[in-house]
């Protein structure tokens, strides 16, 4: 039977207003440890977080990710996504090393362009500027991730000084971590940006908006997109095995781009899933079920986006409706978008109740 693997995905919010358990900065990430403790001995499989810049939210990663490794040993760490815009690509890559390194090979990092923010092309203020025909910054954010993964991959990055090492030559960013060029996710918004996230052998995630809008319902456009994904990754992994096989000498980067694509290609989707086990529950989303129980189509960045629906309801009720939802289904894994600002205790029965849901989801018939 496949076991979907569930994690869960924080943005981090904090605002002193009435109603919210998380009012500072450092009430959001002391929780966000606590909520990833609790949820490693409820058997929960991932704990992941948003990262936005300029709002109250969390920004810096690797300081709470790595709190979180040194007190948990199982529960997968990671992101959902970093904005790559704003990346210096080398000192990310030795900070998500040395993260790896604490959490003994546990960090998956989703990184992609990000979304839509609070602040106008706040990555220049950070001091990357993107080609004046890259308007949004989309090249930028590629091109900063292909320089972090060469660099994670342990290529050249400098030239090395005699002086202080005795020979001429290059050098590899330290601190390395084997195999964390492998746990490295592209968040995807397009079927076509799933087909380039494969190409590049990276693992796809998908979030709980497309920014493209076929007419057919959210789960099944997801679930094209994750089809697509697959197909070309085998398409990729067979072309780099042909090409391997041809050459008679391996040139000199063929290492790290032949074994690009020889590990199982993870796949993950986000949904709100607000299973309704007790009367706070049915208090702060009871209502809301009626209104968010459905996609809807929107605009965003210019073109249309399908957003997809909550599941919000008794837990025998999610069962038969993500047990139909077809790309849930073709996930290896499922980020359950939390409200955090109800607090460690509250989140932590959601995450339980979530796991128990999809213990009965796993064990239902795949939708034909």
């Amino acid at each position: 039977m496949h076991m979907t693997k569930i994690g869960f995905l924080s943005f981090g919010h904090w605002r002193d207003v009435p109603g919210s358990r998380v009012r500072s900065a450092r009430e959001s990430l002391v929780q966000a440890i606590d909520l990833a403790v609790a949820a490693e001995e409820a058997g929960v499989d991932g704990a992941y977080f948003r990262v936005h810049h300029f709002a109250p939210q969390q920004a810096a990663p690797f300081p709470l990710l790595s709190a979180i490794a040194a007190r948990t040993s199982r529960i997968e760490i990671g992101t959902g996504v970093i904005d790559m815009r704003y990346e210096n690509p080398l000192y990310m890559a030795e900070e998500a090393a040395a993260t790896d390194l604490i959490s003994g090979g546990r960090l998956q990092l989703g990184v992609s362009r990000g979304s839509p923010e609070t602040a106008l092309a706040g990555y220049r203020s950070f001091g990357h500027v993107p080609e004046s025909d890259d308007e949004n910054g989309a090249d930028l954010a590629r091109d900063h991730t292909a320089v972090f993964r060469r660099a994670i991959a342990g290529e050249p990055m400098a030239n090395a000084n005699p002086q202080m090492t005795g020979m001429a030559g290059s050098l590899a960013i330290s601190p390395l971590s084997d195999t964390l060029s492998e746990r490295i996710w592209w968040g995807a918004g397009t079927r076509a940006t799933a087909e380039w996230t494969a190409e590049q052998g990276m693992n796809l995630m998908s979030s709980t908006l497309l920014t493209e809008d076929t007419g057919v319902p959210f789960d099944q456009l997801q679930a094209e997109q994750i089809e697509r994904f697959r197909s070309t990754w085998a398409e990729t992994r067979a072309g780099a095995q042909a090409a391997r096989q041809r050459r008679a000498t391996p040139a000199p980067t063929e290492p790290a781009e032949s074994g690009r694509w020889d590990h199982q290609p993870r796949v993950s989707v986000s949904r709100s899933i607000i299973p309704i086990i007790d009367d706070e529950s049915r208090h702060w989303f009871g209502v809301r079920a009626q209104v968010e129980g459905q996609d809807q189509v929107g605009h965003l960045d210019g073109g249309l986006a399908r957003f997809g629906r909550s599941y919000i309801g008794e837990p025998e009720q999610l069962v038969a409706e993500l047990a139909a939802d077809r790309a849930v289904r073709e996930a290896d894994t499922v980020l359950v978008t939390v409200p955090n600002q109800l607090g460690v205790d509250f989140n932590a029965r959601l995450l339980a109740a979530v796991k128990d849901v999809f213990t009965e989801v796993d064990a239902a018939p795949v939708p034909a």
